[in-house]
Order: C-alpha cells, then sequence, then structure tokens
C-alpha cells in the first residue's frame, strides 16, 4: 500500500486522468461524458486515489431507484495494481455510502475478471444472479451484492 495515497472525492479536473485510466483498464470503456454526469448527479460517490499529486486510481457509484447503492465503476492505474487501492477505495465508497443510510450495495463484473471477483469475495460480496450478453462483446456479468452493517 502506498505511504503517501490520498482517498478524496473527485473533482471535474481529475476526469481526464480517470478517462485514461479507464481506457488502460477496460476493453469497453465508459465515454468521458459518463464520468462528468456521475460526477454531477453523485458527487459524493465518486472517489479518486491520489499518490504524489497524481490519480492513480478511481470508484465511482450511485444510488438505485430501490434505495441501495450501485458500484458503476472502479479501476487503478496498471502500474499500481496490486498494491492495496482498489480495496481503500471500496471500503472508503461503503464507508460513504453506510453513513448516507445505504445498507446494500450491488455491483456488476465480468465472469472473466478473476481479479476483481477475488477483491469483492474477501471483502464479503456474494455472486446473486448473472447478466448474459452484458458487455458489447456478449460476454457476461456477475451481478453481486454486499449487505453493509452500521
Amino acid at each position: 500500500m502506498e505511504d503517501d495515497l490520498n482517498i478524496r472525492q473527485a473533482r471535474r479536473s481529475d476526469l481526464r486522468e480517470v478517462y485514461l485510466i479507464e481506457v488502460n483498464s477496460f476493453p469497453y470503456p465508459y465515454p468521458i461524458e459518463v464520468f462528468l454526469t456521475f460526477l454531477i448527479l453523485f458527487p459524493q460517490y465518486f472517489l479518486v486515489a491520489e499518490c504524489s499529486n497524481s490519480v492513480v486510481g478511481y470508484i465511482m457509484g450511485s444510488v438505485d431507484s430501490d434505495g441501495s447503492g450501485h458500484i458503476i465503476s472502479l479501476a487503478v492505474r496498471p502500474s499500481y495494481r496490486g498494491r492495496g487501492i482498489g480495496k481503500r477505495l471500496l471500503l472508503a465508497l461503503e464507508e460513504i455510502m453506510k453513513e448516507n443510510g445505504i445498507h446494500r450495495v450491488k455491483l456488476e463484473v465480468s465472469v472473466n475478471n478473476r481479479a476483481a471477483l477475488a477483491l469483492y469475495k474477501s471483502l464479503g460480496y456474494r455472486i446473486v444472479g448473472l447478466e448474459r450478453n452484458y458487455y458489447p462483446d456478449g460476454s457476461d456479468a456477475y451481478v453481486m451484492t454486499k449487505e453493509l452493517s452500521n
């Protein structure tokens, strides 16, 4: 884990770095406009990990119509992976969601993303469903949930 790692709310000025991490992390990245939309609608659920004044990871969440939290995207710059940054981002967002009265959080993850699946399972997320053809290439995603206790 990075000693000088700082997790904070994302700012508009972070979006270029966030988008570059997204593009380098996923085969089907969200358009940059999606990040701006979530920053406007759910600023408290959009966090970045900063190391030496550079954004090295982010997590973006929202609240669904049923009041549950939703992790939209989580990624860490490739050269910073394996250092616990994704875990710290996820735990930080879960804490903010709990403080805002959210009791359950869900996410979708590629059935082929072993690293992400291992992280989520280690933090108490359970597979509760399968979304077939979730990604543009026709691959599937697991739906995972976690109960947030106070």
